[in-house]
């Protein structure tokens, strides 16, 4: 059974109330969270005074970037000298491993609270003013454990919805009661670190796993449906090359991808540009030549670098400007890859990622 705190207040109050004791009790010296910078937009914020948390709203069914990337920026050069609390979404925490897995960021100093996720809008829906109005009903379906048809399709389809590696879950997928109640697991050693003074109020309670069980047989099955419409258009690679012959080559998909860390990409780098001789001889082979050329070899080299590790956060389609669905391609194709190596990207600190490492008998099967 794990160490649990529970309360009579709404889920989003007690963890703002509990956010703002950390920080006047300088337990931690920071509050990484989702915030409201305007009446109409949301960003990630780092707060240090505990008023400013009046207008936090860590559980906003928002990613106006992917927190992992965010967290890797803050910690590349070295751990915050003070302890810093970051409330993230699930698949945001499995981006921040697999970039600590890569060097690109440290755990040390820092708490992570995640919970258990119903998914995200479309970063859209904040620009058109949709997002609030559409709450209501997002968050009714939370509670009941459905699929919201108005969030991310990776987010319909996503069944690692609850935190791996958090120091601290919340209770929130399938929670009837969420408005009325909070419950705050402590999923680590670490974490109850910052319960020192709630030793006697612990109750040992585990979550529901019958419940999130169906929940995630209910995302399974919608998985299907969205990759069965998806394999009409991926029957082979003719059908790829169509679907990503739309591309701009703006290359924004990789600029919020948090696996795409490299500082110059291969893909933007003077090596990729196309010089007289190259367009020569593809004129000479093709009597025409789209450019810029290389737009479907971007995103196929892509897909080889970031496979094994695609969190499927849904980034990536969000910024498309011609609405390709990047990111259950790279959903469907990345399972089918990690499912090879029986990898889970971000579930485990110290899980080797496979790509780096050998053995001896893998995929012997093949030389047969």
């Amino acid at each position: 059974m794990t160490k649990t705190i529970q309360t009579t207040k709404s889920t989003e109050e007690a963890v703002k109330d509990f956010l703002k004791t950390l920080l006047e009790k300088e337990k931690v010296c920071g509050v990484f969270t989702l915030k409201k910078i305007t009446s109409k937009a949301v960003a990630y914020t780092l707060v240090t005074d505990p008023a400013e948390l009046d207008d936090a709203v860590p559980l906003y069914p928002l990613m106006p970037v992917n927190a992992g990337k965010l967290l890797s920026r803050f910690s590349l050069k070295g751990s915050s000298k003070k302890p810093v609390i970051a409330v993230v979404k699930p698949c945001e925490l499995r981006g921040f491993v697999e970039l600590i897995k890569r060097e690109q960021g440290s755990i040390d100093n820092l708490f992570i609270m995640s919970f258990t996720c119903g998914g995200v809008f479309p970063t859209s829906t904040e620009v058109d003013g949709t997002a609030e109005k559409q709450l209501g009903s997002y968050w009714e379906t939370v509670k009941k454990g459905m699929v919201n048809k108005d969030v991310r399709p990776t987010c319909q389809s996503c069944e690692e919805f609850i935190p791996y590696t958090a120091d601290i879950t919340l209770e929130v997928l399938g929670k009837t009661d969420i408005d009325k109640q909070c419950i705050m697991h402590i999923t680590s050693k670490k974490g109850e670190l910052l319960f020192e003074d709630n030793k006697n109020k612990f109750i040992e309670k585990d979550l529901d796993t019958k419940k999130l069980d169906t929940i995630r047989k209910q995302r399974s099955q919608e998985k299907e449906k969205l990759y069965e419409q998806l394999d009409k258009k991926l029957t082979n690679i003719d059908g790829l090359i169509e679907i990503f012959s739309k591309c701009l080559s703006c290359h924004g998909c990789s600029k919020v991808c948090p696996i795409c860390y490299c500082k110059l990409c291969e893909f933007e780098s003077a090596d990729a540009e196309y010089g007289p001789s190259q367009y020569d001889s593809e004129l000479k082979k093709r009597g025409g030549l789209r450019v810029p050329p290389g737009t479907i070899y971007f995103q196929l080299g892509r897909l080889s670098h970031i496979s094994i590790s695609c969190v499927a956060c849904g980034a990536c389609d969000d910024v498309c400007p011609v609405d390709i669905p990047v990111a259950m391609i790279f959903k469907k194709i990345g399972e089918s890859v990690q499912q090879m190596f029986d990898y889970v990207p971000g579930k485990d600190y110290d899980e080797p990622i496979p790509l780096v490492t050998f053995e001896n008998e893998e995929f012997s099967e093949i030389e047969e």
